[in-house]
């Protein structure tokens, strides 16, 4: 049995309506506008002890004061009646001065009548426990609010309005649908009709299967966009690497000088590339060193690289009979496979015209730039975004992801694999079945159908309070 519900005990606590919550919805500091925001049973009943004033067609002009008749702000009141509000809630919005004592005074008049504070993102879960929205919807809020680039923000709407939760949904709806189909093949053995073996069960998981592997591209490239690309910059001492940090980044971040060792701690700049994020990390040259605190920075170095997303090795261009010492010592050393380019460096000194342009050795790419003079970075960028295969990534189809949705759909796809096992080699319907349940409910985890208490209190505890 498919499982589709959220009855847990957050959604019982929130679904008997127990309590009310009220926040700031604004950002903090002075500015015009303030907003406190209100949602649950007495949000209207503490309105009118605050404004005087009952639930009528909103917005309208009101004075905001205490029980005791002392006035706090002056602004508007925006009603919401149940169901028809963001929560599913009653909800009022205070629309005042953004004044952070008036704010304050505010939000302490109506804890005093029986409001509480509102938890990090507490507005956004209750409308996903009241099922005005899925998890993904809800996520897709708070990646609306820390939208670094246009089209991100673009991508965080698309969530919000469903385009990935719709994709989710006709999976299951597929799922369900050959689910029905060899259970009853399971039941009714007797029929003439061979349901496992006629090949309509395997055509269809098969297109399932591939269906899936195209989605999780898509969410490998959503993931990405999400939380960046993690590049680090490697190589031996005097490569150039805190100058190509400098001159990606824009800033003086890293000291750049011509002694050795320089770099003896790890150095991090975020950038955007075609609005990706880039984590760029510079860290200490390659080499042996008897100095404990370069020893230190090696070593860490070394934990960079190995948790790195792409390498770029930096080579010098007076030292290229170096590279290939290089490349041995850091693939020997990589506790898993990363991929990498190398990077010719200072090329404003190279004397062979050969080497002035880009080539290509082996399945490496290879670059041949300037970071001090800036020579070749658009072509380090373009290929940061080839890398992160943003070069084949639609807006159109396109959408944010995490890490969460793709450990959900990588293991859906398993069972996916499995009961595709189950079904060629051994003919066992029930174990089939079985898988196929395990993959729905993989899937479900995505929007939310399916959800531990855990999962979403990490998920909301990460969102802003008032939202």
């Amino acid at each position: 049995m498919v499982c589709d519900t959220k009855v847990t005990q957050v959604t019982q606590r929130i679904a008997q309506n127990i309590d009310t919550i009220a926040a700031v919805a604004t950002p903090s500091g002075r500015g015009g506008i303030g907003i406190v925001r209100v949602s649950g049973p007495l949000a209207f009943e503490l309105t009118e002890k605050i404004t005087g004033k009952s639930l009528q067609p909103s917005p309208i002009f009101s004075l905001f004061k205490t029980t005791q008749g002392e006035l706090i702000d002056e602004g508007l009141l925006l009603f919401f009646k149940a169901p028809h509000s963001f929560t599913g809630e009653n909800v009022v919005e205070f629309q005042g001065h953004g004044s952070p004592i008036a704010l304050d005074r505010l939000l302490k008049q109506l804890y005093a009548l029986g409001a509480r504070p509102a938890r990090p993102g507490e507005f956004s879960e209750r409308a996903f426990l009241n099922d005005k929205l899925d998890l993904v919807q809800a996520e897709a809020i708070a990646d609306l609010i820390d939208a670094t680039s246009e089209k991100a923000s673009q991508l965080a709407l698309r969530n919000l309005k469903g385009l990935f939760s719709k994709q989710i949904e006709d999976f299951q709806h597929r799922l369900t649908y050959l689910r029905v189909y060899v259970e009853a093949a399971i039941d009714f053995p007797e029929e003439e009709i061979d349901f496992l073996g006629d090949g309509k069960v395997l055509a269809q998981l098969l297109d399932i299967i591939e269906a899936l592997k195209k989605l999780l591209k898509q969410t490998q490239q959503g993931v990405i966009f999400k939380e960046g690309l993690t590049v680090v910059l490697a190589g031996y001492p005097n490569a150039g690497k805190s100058t190509l940090l400098n001159a990606l980044s824009g800033k003086d971040s890293a000291i750049v000088t011509d002694i050795p060792g320089t770099t003896r701690d790890v150095m991090r700049e975020q950038i955007l590339i075609d609005g990706m994020p880039v984590h760029i990390i510079d860290t200490a040259g390659l080499r042996d060193s008897h100095d404990p605190i370069e020893k230190e920075g090696i070593r860490r170095a070394w934990c960079e690289i190995q948790e790195a997303d792409h390498l770029l090795l930096l080579i010098d261009v007076d030292h290229l009979d170096a590279l290939e010492g290089l490349q041995k010592t850091v693939l020997e050393k990589l506790q898993r496979s990363i991929p990498y380019t190398i990077i010719v460096n200072k090329m404003d000194k190279a004397l062979n015209s050969r080497l002035r342009g880009n080539d290509v050795e082996g399945s490496n790419n290879t670059l041949y730039i300037s970071a001090q003079y800036h020579q070749g970075l658009d072509q380090l960028r373009s290929h940061l975004c080839h890398i992160a295969g943003l070069d084949n990534f639609s807006e159109e189809n396109g959408f944010m992801a995490r890490r969460r949705h793709l450990n959900a759909l990588e293991r859906a796809l398993e069972c996916l694999h499995a009961g595709q096992e189950q079904l060629t080699q051994h003919r066992a319907g029930e174990l089939l079945a079985e898988d196929l349940r395990q993959a729905q409910q993989y899937l479900s985890e995505i929007t939310g159908d399916f959800s531990s208490d855990a999962l979403l209190g990490k998920i909301f505890s990460s969102f802003c309070i008032g939202k």
